[in-house]
């Protein structure tokens, strides 16, 4: 794969760190592993769904977990025991343990996660405080203004 050098994005911009680093991250993954498998779905503007093929895996062998524009998904299934092994002819459904990271962005929050049928679905918000959002102003009318008396400094 192609290497793609943003060192001089990063010289000219400043506070978009986190940005090129999630970009050089991403490149470094997607030449890696594509197990599970998953969708992402946006429901509408604020809310989304992530669904990931976990087949074989029960909910206590998942863990899903959210920091700060992080979600992690692992699975790592639970040994078994010797006396309950089959002698396996042909193993061809993955069994392996796996770890899937998914960048969030600001104000996005994991609202519950469900699995059912071998999908375990992970619902996420967009909860932008008030304060970020944007405020449309009213415009006064009529009245005069009042003059602006000078007073000098002495």
């Amino acid at each position: 794969m192609r290497q793609i050098d943003l060192t001089p994005f990063r010289r000219s911009t400043i506070g978009f760190d986190r940005l090129f680093d999630m970009l050089e991250a991403t490149a470094r993954q997607s030449s890696g592993e594509n197990y599970p498998p998953f969708n992402l779905e946006r429901i509408s503007d604020d809310r989304y769904r992530i669904t990931i093929a976990v087949a074989g895996f029960k909910s206590d062998e998942i863990e899903i977990t959210a920091q700060q524009n992080l979600l992690l998904v692992a699975g790592k299934k639970a040994e078994a025991q010797d006396n309950e092994v089959a002698q396996m002819l042909h193993l061809g459904i993955a069994n392996r343990g796996f770890e899937r990271r998914f960048e969030l962005a600001d104000f996005v929050r994991v609202d519950g996660a469900n699995l059912t049928d071998g999908l375990l679905v992970i619902e996420l918000v967009r909860e932008v405080p008030e304060a970020m959002k944007p405020k449309k102003i009213a415009i006064g009318t009529g009245g005069e203004s009042e003059a602006i008396e000078h007073r000098s400094v002495a």
